[in-house]
């Protein structure tokens, strides 16, 4: 089998197939050529179309969801390719750099450990621990200069455009023995030192930085810029070689030795001196670069997709992050893996490059690299193996098995919706990225990563630190992992970390230490079924296992009996509350890692599950007294929730009251309660919507007013019944029936199934029955059937994916905070999210005569009946902006363990944007205690903290929030002049935006006055807004409500 790691560096596909303005502006330069159209024959445009026209026909029809598919993709391969100018720059900078280099000065003899010969301010590239080793060195003008990797090739692709040079070391500067005890890995980064110093003193070259290979220590390269503008266009990658075949490959065999114990350690090994697998793959790496560009271009002679082939599973790799770093899946690795397939026919030489990617993918998802009894003496040595056409080299050696199990997760889930039609298989598959943040259902960071080498000590690594030449991050990364492996078990469906990328630094700094680098993250893909159980059950206590669960556990595990009658090791984790179950694997994590620094990303104390059960449990207990309620004229069919609570996504579920009388006074009739002046606004009490359909017959009338008075009817025997056997406090209303209930109100809502079709009925003048739809009948059966099938669909949904709550009243709180809900409503965002979860793909864009945002549901394929009044395209804009910009802020912010973790920095509004600021008295604010940055003191609000919420009792104030209603009032009175916004969720300003229309000159009308002053030019008299009475309007509408009204009146345009 063809294995996997590269000896030369691939360079990476792009984030995204967009190209940056300076390299679009040289794109554009480099032709000045006008296209005219091309003017055919009458022959010519009718002929038949050729055999190749057939072709691409057919293949787009049987390859392809469709032509834009393909279209898609040649756009995008034609948008990585390198431009022929850009190949001109790089062969002309090529050029000039292999001259210098061929020019480098012979230098005198001298030992390896004695740097005198090189000026102080070049530092050679490499980490001398121990300070020295045996074997002399001097410089010479290399051997060879040669281009290897993927710029010959064909296969180097933007936007980080990285050209390989490989430059051989003279013979005589080495020794065949070299290989033992880091010799020539030392002499390697000599010559590199000595050959940074002679281009120092070059006009010619722009930057010169070191780097090491996929962050192998052990394999620094010299990265090389061009000067002037093109620095940033591409970068020259400059490797050490040794002659061809100089080493015999035989001593770089797995299980051979190359480290001696007494050299690196200063003591005598009497066991033997143990392999040194990874150390030996290095060293080999650099013998084959041209060996694999040779079998390379041979294979891709016989393919002419390949090169196209190679770029778009480049482009899939990188959006998965899975192209740079130690242990990636390079690019070279894409070309061996294609060039592996072809030469064992599993694949055809004629396919195209969209076969060649769904091939490959296909076969990373099938086939495990992690085992294969063939290859067992690379087995024992590598976790991951994929062998070269030479039979030495394990490319794969430093891949550890998680980054290949995600490998072939990435691909197994691309392959499950490649072809389904639904899916946008292009950006689904091509255009998103994927960190790990986005991918993963917890994430955690190993902070203060020098605790590992400590960690390699207690762990007795002392060989494997050896075989990784000191890098204790990468010796202990395996044991790490298997350890989590082993801790996690079953609750994880995969676990990933981050590659560490490779380190850039100047060359005139030293070679930076392994513990500089950034943390190593690693990320959890959950089983939602078993992730949160709070038991880990071991094996019975006489079994021979249970001591090897003592020895993991530890102190935590202990013995148990179960109801079973089975006496078995068991670990009990916390694990009350639905947050510390959802929490086990953090528990876990921490107890398997008490040694290190560990850095938890996007915990929070609580999640609402409790709360929202609650409310559930108390509507499911009214539902069944109301199916047995009798004494009803007509019997209930159905009882239906239509309230966010009911479905899990009410941002703030409701959390049942007691309520302090005395904070209150008495309507004199019902004698319910009713806020007092001089007080606070009491606590919000929201209403949670339940729809009683109620039974068909002939005795229900035909008159639109009539079905309302018996919907009043029901609602007060209803009250009565409910009253009567339940002891419930109930006050009937035309519309409703408020029910208080275990500290909650229930708003039930009767309904007759026919009403929406009176309402649509009417008769004209000549006596004949008129069907028209209209918005009153809309909002109905909006109210009475699409609401209640959407509660219950999403509460289904709930069930099936347990964060699909959190994550719903998460996204409502952000668009809340960023003033956006009355644009984007509850009900959309709460289909928005469900999308994600039950399509993670994106949908075609709707055409131009459906709403700007369009949601399809089961019932509403055509419609999209929740997008119709809002947003419009302005606000949706400027939603996906706030989006994109919050997502980058809380990425950074997140990943970085340094920065303080505050997830609110992307719930503040920016507030620079609106025209008049209103500012209100918190007092007022009903849901101050739910703001982003609620005040450190309180208020009041007629609530008992203590004692339990019980039904009966006195009706409290329901539904009463004068922040909505002012903003109602708002709306309703300057609604053609400006735009209002509002936190719902506790916001004490409310942001008010000019419209662009609202100050056009408008000629004078005596009936539209209102609000505007009149201007008489000549003849000509005009109204504009008046503006210094619009604002005390603000005033004096928000009385007691108002704090202060804040005009900005730099940014009004008249």
């Amino acid at each position: 089998m063809i294995p996997s790691d590269s000896s030369q560096k691939e360079d990476e596909a792009p984030i995204k197939a967009k190209r940056s303005k300076p390299e679009e502006e040289e794109e554009e330069k480099e032709e000045d050529v006008v296209f005219h159209p091309v003017k055919l024959s009458r022959s010519d445009l009718y002929r038949p179309p050729s055999a190749e026209e057939l072709n691409q026909l057919k293949e787009a029809e049987s390859l392809f969801h469709c032509s834009l598919l393909k279209m898609q993709m040649e756009e995008l391969l034609k948008e990585v390719a390198l431009s022929e100018r850009r190949k001109q720059r790089i062969d002309s900078f090529i050029l000039t750099v292999t001259e210098l280099l061929q020019a480098v000065p012979e230098s005198p003899e001298v030992e390896v450990s004695d740097l005198s010969w090189l000026s102080g301010a070049v530092k050679v590239p490499f980490l001398l621990v121990p300070k020295a080793t045996k074997g002399k060195f001097h410089m010479a003008p290399p051997a060879s200069v040669d281009l290897i990797g993927s710029y010959p090739l064909g296969t180097c692709t933007k936007p980080r455009i990285m050209v390989d040079l490989a430059v051989t070391i003279p013979a005589d500067v080495l020794h065949p023995k070299d290989v033992v005890n880091q010799r020539y890995p030392r002499k390697r980064a000599l010559y590199l030192a000595g050959m940074a110093e002679y281009l120092a003193s070059s006009s010619d070259i722009g930057t010169m930085r070191y780097s090491c290979l996929h962050g192998n220590r052990l394999r620094p390269v010299l990265l090389l810029t061009p000067p002037g503008k093109d620095s940033s266009s591409f970068t020259v990658c400059v490797h050490v070689c040794p002659p061809p075949g100089f080493f015999k490959p035989n001593r770089f065999h797995p299980q051979r030795n190359n480290i001696r114990t007494e050299w690196y350690t200063g003591l005598q090994s009497s066991l033997g001196e143990p392999p040194t697998p990874h150390y030996n793959s290095s060293v080999l790496g650099d013998l084959l670069p041209r060996a694999h560009l040779q079998f390379l271009s041979a294979v891709s002679s016989q393919c002419s997709a390949f090169a196209d082939g190679v770029a778009l599973l480049k482009v899939w790799l990188r959006q998965r992050e899975l192209d740079q770093g130690t242990g990636c899946f390079s690019g070279f690795l894409a070309s061996m893996l294609l060039a592996y397939l072809l030469t064992t026919h599993r694949i055809s030489n004629t396919m195209t490059a969209y076969q060649l990617l769904r091939n490959s993918l296909n076969f990373l998802a099938s086939t495990d690299l992690t085992v294969n009894p063939s290859l067992a003496e690379f087995h024992s040595a590598f976790q991951v193996v994929f062998v070269d056409p030479s039979g030495h080299l394990n490319m794969c050696a430093d891949m550890t098995a998680c980054t290949y199990k995600q490998l072939q997760h990435e691909a197994s889930v691309s392959m499950q919706f490649w072809d389904n039609p639904t899916v946008d298989g292009f950006h689904s598959l091509l255009m998103t990225p994927k960190p790990m943040i986005r991918t993963s259902d917890h994430v955690f960071q190993l902070c203060e990563l020098v605790k590992l080498q400590s960690s390699c000590k207690k762990l007795n690594l002392l060989s494997e630190l050896m075989d990784h030449s000191g890098n204790y991050v990468h010796t202990a990364l395996p044991f790490i992992l298997s350890l989590l492996q082993r801790g996690l078990g079953q609750r994880i469906h995969l676990l990933t970390h981050s590659l560490s990328p490779a380190p850039e630094w100047s060359v005139e700094s030293d070679a930076p230490k392994h513990k500089a680098q950034p943390p190593l993250s690693f990320g959890l893909l959950l089983r939602p079924e078993l992730a949160a159980s709070a038991l880990e059950r071991g094996p019975p206590a006489d079994s021979p296992k249970a001591a090897e669960f003592r020895q993991l556990w530890g102190s935590r595990s202990e013995l148990r009996r179960f109801q079973d009658g089975a006496i078995t090791e068991a670990v009990l984790w916390d694990g009350e509350s639905m947050c510390q179950k959802q929490l086990v694997p953090k528990q876990i994590i921490t107890h398997l890692l008490q040694l290190y620094v560990l850095h938890f990303i996007g915990i929070v104390p609580s999640t609402g599950e409790e709360e929202s059960l609650l409310v559930v449990q108390s509507y499911d207990d009214l539902s069944r007294k109301l199916w047995r309620l009798e004494g009803l004229p007509l019997s209930i069919t159905a009882v239906q929730g239509a309230h966010p609570a009911l479905r899990y996504t009410q941002v703030f579920p409701p959390v049942p009251l007691k309520l302090d009388y005395s904070f209150f006074d008495r309507e004199k009739t019902s004698r319910s309660l009713v806020p007092k002046e001089n007080k606070p606004c009491p606590a919000y009490i929201t209403p949670i919507t339940v729809i009683c359909h109620m039974e068909g017959s002939g005795k229900w009338p035909h008159d639109r007013l009539a079905i309302r008075h018996i919907r009043a009817a029901f609602n007060i025997r209803l009250g009565e019944l409910l009253k009567k056997h339940h002891n419930y406090t109930c006050r009937s209303c035309p519309t409703h029936l408020d029910v208080w209930k275990d500290g909650l109100v229930f708003r039930i809502q009767v309904a007759y199934h026919r009403e929406p079709q009176v309402l649509r009925e009417s008769v004209n003048a000549e006596g004949l029955l008129v069907v028209r739809d209209n918005e009153e009948a809309q909002a109905l059966e909006m109210e009475t059937i699409h609401k209640p099938l959407l509660t219950s669909t999403l509460h289904g949904l709930q069930q099936q994916h347990p964060c699909f709550g959190a994550v719903c009243r998460l996204a409502k709180r952000w668009l809340g905070a960023q003033l956006f809900s009355d644009d984007i409503t509850e009900d959309t965002a709460d289909l928005l999210v469900a999308s994600l979860f039950l399509q993670p793909a994106p949908f075609t864009p709707p055409g131009e005569s459906l709403p700007v945002m369009f949601i399809a549901t089961p019932k509403d394929k055509t419609l999209s009946m929740w997008t119709k009044r809002a947003p419009s395209v302005q606000m949706l804009q400027r939603v996906v902006m706030l989006a994109a910009e919050s997502l980058k802020v809380l990425e950074h912010q997140l990943m970085d363990g340094s920065q303080i973790q505050d997830v609110r920095v992307v719930m503040r509004p920016p507030l620079d944007a609106y025209d008049v600021l209103i500012h209100l008295y918190p007092k007022q604010v009903p849901l101050l205690s739910q703001a982003v940055d609620p005040p450190a003191v309180t208020f009041s609000r007629g609530v008992m903290t203590s004692g339990v919420a019980l039904s009966g009792g006195v009706m409290p104030v329901i539904d009463y929030n004068p922040v909505s209603l002012y903003l109602a009032e708002l709306q309703e009175a300057f609604g053609d002049l400006a735009l209002f916004f509002c936190d719902p969720y506790g916001g004490t300003v409310i942001a008010v935006l000019w419209k662009p229309k609202a100050f056009i000159p408008v000629p004078f009308k005596t009936s539209q006055v209102s609000a505007r002053r009149v201007e008489v030019t000549g003849e000509e008299a005009n109204t504009f807004p008046n503006v210094e009475a619009i604002l005390e309007d603000f005033r004096v509408m928000g009385k007691d409500m108002v704090k202060s009204v804040e005009a900005r009146t730099e940014k009004w345009s008249f």
